[in-house]
């Protein structure tokens, strides 16, 4: 039976895989979406274009980010896409004059040219963060080399940098690396830059692909189709289901439906933790598409399964660090000190745990999924990218003694290279969201400007190094809306102050203290947390413990003895060596620890009151956030002694 004829039941509930999603959520982007996606959640985010970074770290990273992405040429990214169409001119030099990229983008890996994606959703967040037309500029040339590339392939819409054979190879169930995974990159690269770079051309580049795909699997049987799955696909579902809110063409939604994977999805429907050794990034994904199907058309399965998944992970399966996986793999669960290797937390499976953390935190705006999403953007996000060159890490290695290992700026182009690239420029879509009233969510220095509401929120602030935030209001008339602040799990204490007069707090820790009144232009929010050290012990050995001060990871700096190059960067001669790497760890390295638990004040003592650094008192260590050690070894696990 053709699957084009009928749709098994399963399929009808629209549930599907996805890698990378679109940067969109719930509420943005007036305008260009046909569809509702708002009648299914509570609170929504607000366009990246109206939320601006103010100095900060995170700052520093888009900006170090922005230079890279600048860098790399508009030829030597669309070389393999020109080299798959034969595309060339004299003027461009022709094939052997190119300098072509390595590692993941090489001419001879299956994977070729997501790079190009990443970087297309990349220009779109850095132009929507900054208003910088310079990254507009870059992407329309790209976007115009990708047309032309489309033009000339003239195989219904089809395009790529590779053909279309290795497409044929995924259905057919052979030996390939993941040919819809790259397509993937492709359409949300498109989707995006019509998004916040209004670009016509890339929705009609983005448009004949889809019609290529429906063309191209409608008439697969549901066994082809099963077979086909198998193969890592990446974010398809999320695709389709983003251009079908965009057109509203029901075909769409179709191919959405069409990469519903059961084997992964349905034992999670039954409840059934079954994610042991299962490839974490590409099963990740899986529930992001669902989650926007249930924004555009609600059903309760489309709910409960990326939730449990998402409790089950965060619970069961991550790091003190909010990251998760060993060599690209889930674990058994809670098994997390039998783990502790230089292959740990995968940056790419933070960067989609933080998308899915958004979309279920606008169905339900819990704290829970606040404080997660703090917790792996400043241990991890952060801390990926080394702030010397802007390279950023593949794992977040949890063996002691390990460091970060960076990419290279020619020979890597891994998928957290990628993702990197999206990663450091959208750091502002979590920090504010709103309904009637305003919720705060994140301690960033930010402005927003709420258009609707004819008010701009301006937060001052260097948390963490202090638990403290202001904000000040700008308005021309007074507002009377509801301003919820997020008093986090982790805080031992709070106190609020409007306009110098203390306020009174009758709400715990893990809710949101919210102030109600007419706000007037000068209006200032005064807010402070207490904060305190703890160590937090793996599930399976309470002696194997990491320090934290709030959501932050304190780990041990412990210097670069056995450091030669290239570390700390990935060998340009190896490309892959992220999972087989060599720390070189001293012999006499050690990470065993003598310290009493229940009298940490006394025994880690804060060295500076405006900078997180600490000392291990009687012992020398130094602890510092991990997010800020960089090219050197390092402890987040210590052994207690016994």
């Amino acid at each position: 039976m053709k699957y084009g004829m009928i749709k098994c039941l399963t399929l009808v509930i629209g549930l599907s895989i996805n890698m990378y999603g679109q940067s969109h959520y719930p509420g943005q982007h007036e305008g260009k979406l046909k569809m509702d996606d708002t009648k299914n959640v509570k609170v929504l985010g607000f366009n990246l274009q109206d939320v601006k970074l103010l100095d900060s770290p995170f700052k520093d990273n888009m900006m170090r980010e922005s230079k890279w992405i600048m860098d790399i040429s508009t030829k030597r990214l669309l070389h393999s896409f020109k080299t798959n169409a034969g595309v060339f001119s004299s003027q461009e030099g022709g094939y052997f004059t190119v300098d072509k990229l390595g590692g993941w983008e090489s001419l001879d890996c299956d994977l070729r040219g997501h790079s190009t994606g990443h970087i297309l959703s990349g220009l779109a967040l850095l132009y929507a963060a900054t208003g910088e037309k310079m990254y507009k500029i870059k992407a329309d040339s790209l976007v115009t080399g990708l047309d032309e590339v489309q033009k000339v392939l003239n195989q219904n819409g089809y395009l790529s940098a590779f053909p279309q054979n290795l497409i044929d190879r995924a259905i057919a169930g052979k030996s390939v690396w993941a040919p819809w995974y790259t397509q993937h990159k492709l359409f949300s690269g498109l989707m995006d830059q019509y998004l916040y770079c209004d670009s016509e051309p890339a929705l009609e580049i983005v448009k004949g692909m889809a019609d290529w795909a429906y063309e191209k699997l409608k008439s697969l049987t549901n066994e082809e189709r099963k077979r086909m799955l198998r193969n890592e696909f990446g974010g398809m579902n999320d695709s389709f289901y983003a251009l079908y809110e965009i057109t509203a063409e029901s075909k769409y939604k179709f191919l959405a439906e069409f990469f519903y994977h059961e084997d992964a999805l349905d034992p999670l429907l039954n409840k059934t933790d079954n994610l042991n050794k299962k490839h974490a990034n590409t099963y990740i994904p899986k529930l992001i598409g669902i989650s926007r199907d249930y924004e555009l058309e609600g059903g309760s399965k489309n709910r409960e399964i990326p939730e449990f998944f998402w409790n089950t992970v965060v619970n069961h399966h991550t790091f003190v660090t909010g990251s998760n996986s060993d060599k690209e793999k889930f674990f058994e669960p809670d098994h997390l000190s039998e783990h502790l290797s230089g292959f740990t937390g995968e940056s790419c499976n933070v960067y989609n745990m933080l998308k899915l953390t958004r979309h279920l935190y606008g169905v339900n705006p819990q704290i829970k999924y606040v404080d997660y999403y703090e917790k792996a953007l400043y241990n991890h996000i952060l801390g990926q990218q080394d702030p010397k060159t802007g390279m950023v890490a593949y794992f977040l290695p949890m063996m002691p003694g390990a460091h970060k290992v960076y990419s290279t700026p020619e020979n890597s182009f891994w998928c957290c290279v990628g993702s990197g690239f999206e990663n450091q420029a959208k750091y502002g879509e979590f920090i504010y969201y709103h309904d009637k009233g305003l919720y705060v969510n994140l301690f960033i220095p930010s402005e927003l400007n709420w258009k609707e509401k004819g008010i701009i929120v301006k937060q001052e602030t260097s948390f963490p190094n202090v638990g403290s935030t202001t904000l000040t209001l700008s308005t021309k008339n007074p507002v009377s809306m509801p301003i919820s602040i997020r008093y986090p799990s982790w805080a031992a204490g709070a106190e609020v102050k409007v306009n110098g007069k203390k306020q009174i707090i009758n709400v715990k820790p893990g809710s949101y203290i919210t102030l109600e009144r007419k706000w007037s232009d000068g209006d200032r929010i005064e807010v402070s947390f207490g904060i305190q050290i703890k160590l937090a012990p793996t599930p399976d050995n309470p002696n194997v413990v990491a320090v934290t001060y709030g959501p932050i990871v304190l780990a041990g700096e412990m210097g670069t003895e056995g450091m030669a190059e290239p570390a700390p960067y990935s060998n340009p001669k190896l490309n892959n060596d992220y999972y087989t790497y060599d720390y070189h760890i001293p012999v006499s390295f050690s990470n065993k620890l003598n310290l009493d638990g229940k009298k940490l004040e006394k025994s880690i003592i804060k060295e500076d009151d405006k900078a997180l650094k600490f000392k291990i008192k009687g012992t020398g260590n130094i602890l510092k956030p991990i997010y800020n050690i960089h090219r050197e070894r390092y402890v987040i696990y210590w052994n207690l002694n016994e």
